[in-house]
């Protein structure tokens, strides 16, 4: 999250918008919120009803680093999985290419 909130200017005048979904609890999400000065919400899926959904769910319980760039149909544009998931200039590729179909 540090990276994409480091980069977050990079995304103004895009028309996108960018969001961390955790399976922390909302309080611990509010805790990290305050902390790295998010200018982005973190929404908490605690129920991991999204996780498993998006098949990111390990078998620890947790979600492995995942970044997913929704189109403006809705659609999966491009999933960037790992370390890769964690640097923001795969996401801000991704979305100069969708923004500019």
């Amino acid at each position: 999250m540090t990276g994409y909130q480091s980069g977050i200017s990079k995304y103004e005048g895009m028309s996108v918008k960018v969001f961390g979904i955790s399976v922390d609890s909302q309080p611990t999400l509010a805790h990290w919120a305050k902390e790295l000065g998010a200018e982005f919400p973190l929404l908490s899926d605690h129920m991991r009803a999204t996780a498993m959904k998006y098949g990111v769910l390990n078998a620890n319980g947790f979600c492995n680093r995942t970044t997913f760039i929704v189109d403006s149909d809705g659609k999966i544009a491009e999933i960037i999985e790992g370390n890769a998931a964690v640097d923001n200039a795969g996401a801000e590729a991704a979305c100069r290419r969708i923004t500019h179909k």
